[in-house]
């Protein structure tokens, strides 16, 4: 007798756990992509779609790495962190974003990596009928882990009428009434907009006011272009007052699968997920975040980076717009958000954006994300992989010379 299946909770949907016939987007991705390859075996897919950084960390890094994995003394769990991580991050807030007056020892606390702090701060505040405000198109985990724990989420479309900024004077009273949380996400994945101190005071007033707590996640923080400063929203005045901000060295430093972040900020807020955190991991490995402290002492690595994909928006806006997009370089992150074609040659007719990105790998191998949460959109990343500038023109020409033969409708 199989009884596991009457066990599994009703947060993972009880006995209807694994019945689920709706496939989740990524996933119908995931198979396109297969299917093409298999079917074109000569033909190279062009991935547009990738949500992390095509290079590896700098060599400085991972010399640290290695040096500090031998040694005796890192072999020790790290719990909450080691204070030298928390010292670097200070330095790192203050050096690229003019955020003063972090007390280490009380504003900081690491994560291994932004998702898992994402994933504990509900347990830090949502009781069962409390609500998350969340901005939607979005990275979905601390809605997620809300729902897990019987709260309720609310999600606050960005639209590009409001310059996908959340709405917040829509929200109505009595949700108001039970939020505890509000997320989001500046420079924002996959919208490419990048947060304003007059959005941040907004922010804040309204936290104020409703007595919300403010989790700014800043993943893509210091991905910004063309003379757009990196903004922190703990730089804004207030902000300490009513939440965080998370950092991630994934996107900044390339150091992706290090699984290395930070969550700074409200010292009760800070305490609150230290307790949570100190429940359930045990800390990262304590020569990644001395690898880390490496990173963030050298932002020279991320401005390197930053002027690559700048160079790669440049040709790829181009692209869309000539083949009909209407494209606009964005201010931050690595991603190019654009609304989606109506049909294609031959009368194709799209309903979804999920339907155009899936066209778009069985006729021409280019592979992108679709987001349908608010209007139909396509995210193209400029994180494909190329060695050199020619190769960067080469991907971009052939992607646009593939589009060019769908005859896409606008």
């Amino acid at each position: 007798m199989d009884y596991i299946a009457n066990k599994i909770s009703e947060r993972l949907g009880g006995l209807s756990f694994g019945k689920d016939t709706g496939t989740y987007k990524f996933a119908v991705i995931k198979e396109a992509k297969a299917k093409a390859r298999r079917l074109n075996p000569d033909i190279a897919l062009i991935d547009m779609g990738v949500g992390e950084p095509d290079m590896p960390a700098n060599p400085g890094v991972v010399e640290v790495l290695s040096k500090e994995a031998g040694k005796a003394e890192n072999r020790f769990y790290s719990d909450n962190g080691i204070q030298e991580f928390y010292e670097a991050a200070a330095v790192y807030l203050q050096k690229v974003y003019g955020v003063n007056h972090i007390d280490p020892a009380k504003n900081i606390l690491h994560g291994i990596g932004s998702k898992p702090i994402l994933a504990l701060l509900p347990s830090c505040f949502i009781n069962h009928g409390d609500v998350t405000l969340a901005t939607v198109p979005g990275y979905p985990v601390i809605a997620t882990w809300t729902k897990y724990l019987g709260g309720e989420v609310y999600n606050l479309p960005l639209r590009e009428e409001n310059s996908f900024y959340p709405d917040l004077d829509m929200i109505p009273t009595d949700v108001l009434s039970k939020a505890k949380l509000l997320y989001i996400n500046y420079p924002n994945n996959p919208t490419g907009q990048v947060a304003t101190k007059e959005f941040y005071k907004k922010v804040i007033d309204f936290a104020y006011r409703h007595q919300i707590i403010v989790v700014a996640d800043t993943a893509y923080g210091a991905l910004t272009y063309d003379g757009e400063k990196p903004l922190s929203f703990l730089s804004v005045e207030g902000a300490m007052n009513v939440g965080v901000e998370i950092h991630s060295l994934s996107k900044a430093f390339n150091m992706t699968g290090w699984r290395m972040a930070f969550v700074a900020g409200n010292s009760k807020v800070i305490s609150a997920y230290g307790t949570v955190k100190d429940n359930t991991d045990s800390g990262q490995f304590r020569a990644i975040q001395k690898a880390g402290i490496y990173a963030m002492n050298h932002p020279e690595l991320t401005e390197e980076t930053c002027r690559k994909y700048s160079r790669r928006f440049d040709l790829l806006v181009d692209a869309l717009n000539d083949l009909g997009f209407d494209a606009k370089k964005p201010k931050g992150t690595f991603y190019c958000y654009v609304k989606c074609p109506k049909g294609a040659g031959n009368g194709v007719v799209f309903e979804t954006a999920g339907k155009v990105a899936k066209y778009l790998i069985e006729k021409a191998l280019v592979s992108v994300v679709p987001w349908d949460d608010a209007g139909a959109y396509l995210r193209f990343s400029v994180t494909f992989e190329a060695k050199d500038e020619k190769e960067e023109k080469d991907i971009i020409g052939e992607m646009k010379k593939r589009l060019g033969a769908l005859e896409l409708v606008f």
